[in-house]
């Protein structure tokens, strides 16, 4: 027997007028999901998360333990692996959880000793259902269920974590893996979940305490959540502008629909396709990327479609294309504005049939893949001056998000250079650096022709020039720095005096550097209200673009 021939009927037994039914020889019962769920939400509410999870984790872990313990004799197994990896197969027949690997060649570090997209999770669910959105991952018996079946199989300890949880807002549940090593101090937070006596002592925090404690602890990670200006999927999105295309970006990544991505150069199109990716159900699968520009015309049509042996020089052996290689996942095609025009129509074929011929071959064969474009053409002209399809236009555009330029988001310029400072010293193993006065001026008051890439090169060349802990005006680029006077400025004719409302606003972005973008706590610190403060940054924002 292998796991993946496993079926219910191998393993369950019952007798159809009713009575004591069977699972691998050992007695189940069958409970409604609505039913747990509503005892998930009596034990938040009577002893709060804390105590919760660590009931649910532990009965998740003796359950999965048992069913590896009756499963190992109860079918004639191939080979004892077959046994050990048979967890995830029991996960569905048992109506828990549909259980789905994840690529590997998505994996950036050591693979871990397991990996897998969960859909379908029954805790998931219930949670939304009875408790609503959650700031944490929820399945805590079916983490609990892996990690007890895994170790009671492989002879040794295993302890599971969700790292993404539809429970939370993500797209799909994603589980990983590892032994306690293995897992380094990640695992902390984690581990006296499955220690023996955490329920102890949760149980005796007294109730009502634990409640405060955890409330104070939700606002305080909302709070936590707004510093950080939304730093979701690698971006960061301060603005209104940049959060209403994240937001549309996480809403659209749930679906299967194409989406076409409209944005100047370096404004960051292919974090919004991965954003869209990552937050979808085909997280599990590869995000591949093509760059339409940079492929030559006599290739563009065998990278995208494949070829067979012999179909021209060169091809010394059959060769799937992006569209088949991006199977299960999803295909990034860049700058579709550039492919030509004999190409768009056999791009367009492939859209609307789902399936892909090779080059030299005669037999189609079928696609399932998500298709994300991006351009910084204008499309619908193009359209009208006869270089681009109209009906590829309209097939790719079924969703647009339209990526603003730099210079239209400046609440984003300050949050994105400190976050682009951060990553930088650790990865030159340095110590983080802030902002200068002169530096958060200059910054604010460029135009950013080149949009984030632009400003990610220049901030991590400040860092690297910078000798003090501070990143100054000096250590910015010429054409950002601009010498000592400021890129938009009020004074002129070599006059250094500066007017009251340019004194004003350089004394309001200094405070608002100072105390880390946070707007309330610079309101208070300036003596005016929030309100205020918004509609002073808002007119030098509008002063900026207008300049």
């Amino acid at each position: 027997m292998r796991a993946k021939d496993l079926r219910l009927t191998d393993l369950f037994a019952f007798d159809p007028r009713g009575g004591v039914m069977t699972f691998a020889g050992e007695r189940v019962l069958i409970f409604d999901a609505v039913a747990l769920g509503l005892l998930r939400k009596q034990l938040i509410d009577s002893f709060g998360f804390h105590a919760a999870r660590a009931v649910l984790t532990r009965f998740g872990y003796s359950h999965g333990w048992r069913t590896a313990e009756a499963l190992e004799g109860a079918l004639p197994w191939a080979d004892a692996r077959e046994w050990r990896i048979a967890g995830g197969r029991l996960h569905r027949l048992k109506g828990l959880v549909t259980f789905e690997p994840v690529d590997a060649s998505r994996r950036t570090g050591p693979e871990p000793f397991a990996d897998a997209i969960w859909k379908d999770s029954y805790e998931a669910e219930q949670h939304l259902l009875h408790l609503g959105q959650a700031t944490e991952p929820v399945c805590w018996t079916l983490t609990g269920f892996a990690s007890g079946y895994l170790s009671r199989a492989n002879g040794r300890t295993i302890y599971a974590i969700e790292e993404a949880c539809r429970g939370r807002g993500d797209a799909a549940c994603r589980m990983v893996g590892k032994e306690l090593a293995a897992w380094g101090d990640a695992i902390k937070p984690h581990l006296a979940f499955y220690e023996t006596d955490c329920l102890d002592e949760s149980l005796k925090l007294v109730q009502k305490a634990l409640r405060r404690a955890e409330s104070r602890l939700q606002r305080a990670a909302r709070t936590l959540a707004e510093a950080d200006e939304d730093f979701v999927f690698g971006m960061v999105a301060r603005s209104e502008a940049m959060r209403s295309v994240v937001a549309m970006a996480r809403r659209v990544a749930k679906s299967s629909a194409t989406v076409l991505i409209y944005g100047e150069s370096g404004v960051g199109k292919e974090r919004i396709a991965r954003l869209l990716h990552d937050a979808s159900p085909r997280t599990g699968g590869p995000l591949v990327a093509l760059n339409c520009a940079a492929m030559p015309e006599s290739l563009l049509e065998s990278e995208l479609f494949g070829h067979a042996k012999g179909a021209f020089s060169g091809a010394v052996a059959d060769r799937p294309g992006l569209f088949e290689a991006a199977r299960g996942g999803t295909l990034f095609l860049d700058e579709i504005g550039e492919v030509p025009t004999a190409m768009q129509a056999k791009l367009l074929r492939v859209l609307e049939e789902r399936e892909v011929r090779r080059v030299g071959e005669n037999r189609t064969r079928p696609i399932d893949v998500r298709i994300v474009a991006a351009t910084h053409r204008d499309l619908a002209a193009a359209v009208r001056e006869g270089r681009f399809r109209q009906d590829l236009y309209f097939r790719l555009r079924v969703v647009e998000l339209n990526i603003p330029p730099l210079r239209e988001r400046p609440d984003d310029v300050l949050p994105i250079a400190r976050r682009v400072l951060t990553e930088a010293a650790a990865r030159e193993g340095g110590a983080p650096k802030e902002l200068g006065k002169g530096a958060c001026r200059a910054l604010f008051d460029y135009d950013w022709p080149g949009n984030v890439r632009e400003l990610v090169n220049a901030i991590e060349r400040a860092y690297i020039l910078s000798e003090g802990p501070r990143v100054e005006l000096g250590d910015l680029p010429p054409e950002i720095a601009g010498g000592e006077a400021p890129r938009h400025g009020g004074g002129g004719g070599g006059d250094d005096t500066r007017t009251l409302a340019e004194v004003e606003r350089d004394h309001i972005l200094a405070t608002l550097s100072a105390v880390g973008d946070n707007r309330a706590r610079a309101a208070e610190r300036l003596g005016i209200g929030v309100a205020t403060l918004y509609r002073k940054l808002d007119q030098y924002g509008a002063a900026r673009r207008r300049g």
